[in-house]
């Protein structure tokens, strides 16, 4: 299988080549030419198998340049009982109340605490990997933008790993508490870590200047060294993905919830576009999802996308209790355009340069129409967040982190108003504790404490829950990183933290 770019099909990879490189020369993201299709009898067959055969048989679809020794090697490292609490990776827990039929798919048992750890623990061995086949010899940067938990989870995935160095920018008043100081103590000699006087949308544009930065990529090479993405613009981050929506419906069957060949929706509380997109391509391989909903904060750019048809970022943008989905630029949509025009990489290159010139484009009415056959969006304001916390604790004896309740919370809102009882699939995607303060301050009416991790232990008295080790741990952690740089000195950054001149 091979890989193009949305906006220059001729531009052909290897899945290795696609996984090295991150993205494409000229901007592009790289998608698979062709997807494996799945019947029910392969879906059968995936049921009678753990987390990790699913995952070596999915992976091995994609990979084709990969051994299949390679592809185990690398998934029997990632997923172990060890890393996320038990052999199955992602549990689902199960709400049914009312006409509501939720399977809430916790993606967080991870190292840090978020749904990033399902990809980001085996990127490293597939990124290494990949180096090895396409650039022997060279060493790997990885440059990360995150909004909180990718920057964490990409740190701890390629902490100390031989051939890589990673850094991490992160926007200065962007991400929770808690998150910063995941990245700020993060170990490793290969690491660093540097906020930004910008939101979220200032890093990843400002990464993605840097990667088709010709210049940049020169003093790179003559360095021996080569960029690639720990985002999900890297199809070895999105890949992983695909697997646990596989394996979630598996689950499903397997504890009887659904029958065989039952449609599913599947509810995605959305940022960069990523994790829904992983459901899409699920379900274009076999799987019988019927709907897409995503979800929304308040900064809604994707909700009033799905209903007009026109992206546009120019609007004000909010931060919330929600740090993760404060985006206006969802890069993996580009994805998604690419394939619900049958592959016009000429019409998403024009998309996505009226975006970078504008600020907004407009799709066509045939795009427009497959969009909305497909997919439904909502929002959720902070105080109907915290609302949705409250009830999921009260009536449900269930403890949501913020971004989960916000797609608690549309999913009821679409149910009320389409009345479509289709059990649906949740992603649930971060533990409450890294956003401690503001589930807290949902489930109790106390004054808050002052200190985060005071507000971690009271929350943790309050509920009768588990902080998770890897975040309890923090507390009397070194702090190694604070630098900080306006968003025009990336650049320079990044070239004075590899030590070239």
């Amino acid at each position: 299988m091979n890989y193009n770019s949305t906006r220059n099909k001729n531009k052909v990879v290897t899945a290795s080549q696609a996984i090295a490189q991150g993205i494409s020369d000229e901007g592009g993201l790289f998608v698979p030419q062709e997807l494996p299709s799945y019947s029910m009898e392969d879906i059968k067959a995936l049921s009678a198998v753990d987390y990790r055969g699913r995952a070596k048989k999915i992976m091995g679809d994609f990979l084709s340049d990969f051994t299949e020794q390679e592809i185990s090697e690398s998934v029997d490292a990632a997923y172990t009982a060890e890393k996320f609490g038990s052999d199955n990776p992602c549990p689902i827990s199960y709400i049914e109340s009312g006409s509501s039929k939720m399977a809430l798919l916790e993606l967080w048992h991870g190292p840090t605490s978020a749904f990033k750890d399902m990809a980001l623990q085996i990127l490293p061995h597939l990124l290494t990997k990949s180096v090895k086949k396409t650039y022997s010899g060279k060493e790997a940067v990885i440059l990360v933008a995150t909004s909180g938990d990718t920057g964490k989870a990409a740190l701890e995935g390629f902490k100390d790993v031989d051939g890589t160095k990673i850094m991490v920018f992160y926007p200065v008043d962007g991400v929770s508490p808690m998150q910063k100081r995941q990245m700020a103590t993060q170990k490793g000699n290969n690491v660093s870590v540097v906020a930004i006087k910008g939101n979220f949308d200032d890093a990843q544009t400002g990464v993605k200047k840097i990667f088709t930065n010709t210049q940049i990529k020169e003093k790179l090479a003559e360095n021996n060294m080569l960029f690639s993405s720990a985002n999900s613009i890297n199809w070895g981050r999105l890949l992983p993905q695909i697997v646990y929506y596989f394996s979630a419906y598996c689950d499903m069957v397997n504890e009887g919830k659904i029958a065989l060949g039952d449609p599913v929706n599947v509810c995605v509380p959305t940022g960069n576009f990523g994790n829904i997109l992983a459901a899409f391509y699920g379900m274009k391989m076999g799987l019988p999802i019927k709907k897409f909903i995503c979800a929304s904060n308040s900064n809604n750019v994707l909700t009033d996308f799905i209903k007009t048809g026109t992206y546009n970022k120019n609007r004000n943008f909010y931060t919330t209790i929600s740090p993760s989905m404060d985006i206006l630029v969802s890069s993996n949509l580009e994805r998604l355009l690419y394939h619900l025009t049958d592959g016009d990489a000429e019409k998403v290159s024009s998309w996505m340069k009226e975006l970078s010139e504008n600020g907004s484009y407009t799709v066509d009415d045939a795009v427009k129409a497959k969009l909305q056959e497909l997919f439904c969006g909502g929002f959720c304001d902070d105080d109907n967040t915290k609302k949705t916390i409250g009830s999921l604790y009260e009536n449900e004896n269930y403890l949501s982190d913020t971004h989960t309740a916000v797609a608690v919370n549309v999913y009821e809102q679409y149910v009320g108003t389409t009345n479509d009882t289709t059990p649906t699939i949740i992603a649930s995607t971060a533990s409450p504790y890294k956003f401690a303060k503001s589930v807290l301050s949902a489930v109790s009416s106390d004054k808050l404490p002052e200190d985060e991790f005071a507000a971690v232990e009271e929350l943790s008295a309050k509920t009768k829950t588990t902080v998770p080790a890897p975040l309890a741990a923090l507390k009397n952690a070194e702090e190694r990183f604070s630098f900080s740089c306006e968003v025009d000195e990336m650049p320079q950054t990044v070239l004075s933290g590899l030590k070239i001149v």
